[in-house]
């Protein structure tokens, strides 16, 4: 039973990533063509779908290719030759695996954005729970399941946990986790209330109206949350340069402010 529960699960995730429209898998045709072609989180997706539709009116350049999905999904395709010029990660971890493989141009490296994780329920939820230190999570979800990302993979999901960690839950939570492939199908299960909270990022939590924020998690709970971007080292496309030059310019910080995302804008070398 334990077997056909996790397939369930994995085929879930995959569906929710599809109807999303995230690119849990590279295609191979991207191959053949000579457009410019994205690989970034998929937290990412209503920012930086903006972003690059201002850089397409601004530059008359052809619009990107951007597929989206965990970070350490897209790191381990890329890894497996997937052709991406750019890739932007949820977190400095799957950046730093990436520049231990040689897969990016180290001196494009920079931390981008910031963002923070918070407690997410349905819209008309009147659930109310204050996220400090002896919280009783376990208490609020009851018999239902908490929806996280991966939480030994997905970004989102491996802060979530520490988080939880750090304020004594875990232990009571860690059997009622629903785990999703990436956070963004964490955040679709609550929206279509198939969990009643969530741990996703403030700013899914502002791309979707079915949801509302219960509590925000303290400050000093969980590693700072960074987006670093760079080129890929096998990438020869000339747009790319211009594109992360873009990301990082006055023009794009409004979009991604707007979005919820704090600009960093810091080069960073791998740690």
């Amino acid at each position: 039973m334990r077997d056909s529960m996790i397939k369930r699960r994995t085929m879930l995730g995959m569906g929710l990533a599809l109807a999303m429209g995230l690119a849990p898998a590279f295609d191979a045709a991207q191959a053949q063509t000579k457009e410019l072609v994205v690989f970034a989180a998929a937290s990412m997706k209503n920012a930086l779908d903006e972003a690059a539709a201002n850089w397409v009116k601004e530059s008359g350049k052809p619009a990107p290719k951007i597929s989206y999905a965990a970070s350490n999904t897209l790191a381990k395709q890329i890894e497996s030759g997937a052709p991406a010029d750019i890739f932007i990660s949820a977190d400095l971890d799957w950046m730093d695996y990436a520049a231990s493989k040689n897969l990016i141009k180290p001196e494009t490296r920079v931390s981008l954005l910031g963002n923070k994780i918070v407690l997410v329920a349905a819209k008309d939820s009147t659930a109310k729970v204050e996220l400090k230190p002896g919280v009783d999570l376990a208490a609020a979800l009851g018999s239902n399941r908490l929806a996280m990302g991966n939480v030994d993979s997905v970004p989102a999901g491996k802060y979530g946990k520490a988080a939880l960690e750090k304020l004594g839950a875990w232990d009571k939570v860690k059997d009622k986790i629903a785990q999703a492939d990436n956070v963004r199908a964490a955040l679709l299960l609550v929206s279509r209330g198939e969990a009643p909270f969530g741990i996703v990022y403030a700013t899914d939590a502002a791309a979707d109206p079915q949801v509302k924020v219960v509590a925000a998690f303290p400050e000093g709970s969980h590693p700072p949350i960074v987006y670093p971007v760079a080129a890929t080292k096998d990438s020869t496309n000339p747009d790319a340069a211009a594109f992360l030059t873009y990301l990082r310019g006055p023009a794009a910080k409004p979009v991604f402010e707007k979005q919820g995302f704090t600009v960093l804008n810091k080069p960073a070398s791998a740690s």
